[in-house]
């Protein structure tokens, strides 16, 4: 069976462009919540006009089915206990999602200082059953890398990575050496 031949966006009618700009938003908001920007680009990249797109953004928002805040408050939830991820790298990802800076840091703020190190130390726990017999420093440098691509910072990375290695029976000279330079 033959496909219909593609019609680009610029060639409909207004209201069939609206309809079908419409349809391919829901498809994408019935996969997952968006941000506004990402419906946008999507929308763009697929030829539609900057009126047909922001009209259409802008019932999508009024309606409640696209709310950046919202996205980025479950984004952050989400990401911070399913990947282990830091504050500075929820932010970093709702920003590339389009999600403005202020909103962005204000639900990346329910990440609290505690919580954040709680969930360092679950990693560097789960992740050291599974370095099996490697020398301490190589397990130092494994896991302060892997807390770095979570977007943890140095200190904090240090810090828990030290006290873990201790309660794994592990005295750490060579880390309490290497934070002192």
């Amino acid at each position: 069976m033959a496909r219909a031949p593609k019609v680009e966006p610029a060639e409909m009618a207004p209201d069939e462009r609206a309809k079908k700009a419409k349809e391919i938003c829901f498809d994408l908001l019935a996969a997952r919540p968006r941000t506004a920007d990402e419906l946008r680009q999507t929308l763009q990249r697929k030829g539609f006009d900057s009126e047909t797109v922001e009209t259409l953004l802008g019932k999508l928002d009024r309606a409640g089915l696209v709310d950046d805040a919202a996205f980025a408050e479950t984004w952050v939830r989400n990401r911070h206990a399913n990947q282990g991820l830091s504050r500075t790298a929820l932010v970093a990802e709702l920003r590339r999602k389009g999600v403005d800076e202020e909103i962005a840091n204000q639900a990346a703020g329910e990440v609290d200082r505690e919580s954040e190190e709680e969930r360092a130390r679950e990693l560097v726990r789960k992740r050291l059953r599974s370095l099996g017999n490697v020398d301490e420093q190589t397990a130092i440098r494994r896991l302060l890398g892997f807390l770095a691509r979570k977007g943890y910072p140095q200190g904090l990375a240090y810090t828990v990575i030290r006290d873990e290695l201790r309660t794994y029976g592990a005295e750490s000279a060579l880390l309490d050496d290497a934070a002192l330079d």
